[in-house]
């Protein structure tokens, strides 16, 4: 699955679906949790509802249901997942332990398919668990994580220096999130970036994201989709340079080093290669 780009749309506002549907994003995240208050989950519970019901999904769309130890968890998985959205992400999950507890709500309700996407640090306790979610189920998909949850549960003032990087803290919530989910062998979805007009700010930050070894981010408007792609898609020089590695090593299969374009490259550039060749074809 092809997660460049993944736009959240507040549930109670189905009149913004199709727009965001036509944003370019790879995928949708329809919300049941923070964009929606109490008194408008059931609306956006049928809103969700209908939407996924429409014949010949144009996107992968997912579901951000509200925590597993909410009062609205229940009624959020009954009114949804017989709609068969193709993926629950599920907020404030404590490592495997939370997949798994999903797993068994999932399938008492029938459903065996739905993928799951947890975001990973959004609790004291989710920091210590994020090494635990490989090998747990293959319907796991993904992970991110969140700079919002996490200052707010451990009173922190804020997650941000005055000029918007992250404070060490959230720093390290962002590394271990990167390593679970390459150790878990998923995709690692870097945070959204509040700043809407900033795009400057949000073509580095992408940037950044993809550089440090994040295959996709996650978005809060449709106008940072564009943005968000292009930073997340191969460039044609990175293409070209990607398949000159995998041809010198195919045209000289016994060799540990070779020299391309005056420099060194070896097993992991090769790996790399691969790696992007692959996210270009995908």
């Amino acid at each position: 699955m092809k997660l460049r780009s993944l736009l959240f749309v507040p549930g109670d506002r189905p009149e913004r679906f199709d727009k965001a549907a036509a944003s370019g994003a790879d995928a949708l995240i329809l919300d049941l949790e923070d964009s929606v208050a109490a008194s408008a989950k059931t609306l956006a519970r049928d809103a969700i509802a209908d939407f996924l019901r429409r014949p010949n999904r144009s996107l992968p769309l997912f579901v951000r249901i509200n925590p597993l130890d909410s009062a609205f968890v229940d009624d959020d998985l009954a009114a949804v997942i017989h709609a068969r959205p193709d993926g629950i992400m599920l907020p404030k999950a404590e490592g495997g332990k939370s997949v798994v507890a999903l797993i068994d709500r999932l399938t008492k309700l029938g459903n065996d398919s739905t993928l799951i996407f947890p975001l990973a640090t959004e609790t004291p306790a989710a920091i210590f668990a994020i090494g635990s979610f490989g090998g747990i189920s293959p319907r796991l998909c993904a992970l991110s994580w969140g700079a919002e949850d996490l200052p707010a549960a451990i009173g922190a003032a804020t997650a941000r220096e005055a000029d918007g990087s992250y404070t060490q803290p959230y720093e390290l919530a962002r590394s271990l999130t990167l390593f679970g989910a390459h150790a878990a062998g998923v995709l690692a979805i870097e945070t959204v970036f509040p700043d809407i007009k900033n795009t400057e700010g949000l073509a580095a930050y992408a940037a950044r994201g993809r550089r440090d070894g994040f295959t996709g981010m996650m978005a809060i408007h449709p106008a940072q989709i564009a943005i968000i792609n292009a930073a997340f898609t191969p460039s044609e020089a990175e293409l070209a340079h990607a398949r000159k590695i995998v041809d010198a090593f195919a045209a000289s299969p016994d060799a540990g080093v070779l020299q391309i374009d005056g420099k060194m490259v070896d097993a992991p550039h090769l790996k790399q290669a691969r790696r992007i060749l692959a996210q270009s074809a995908a």
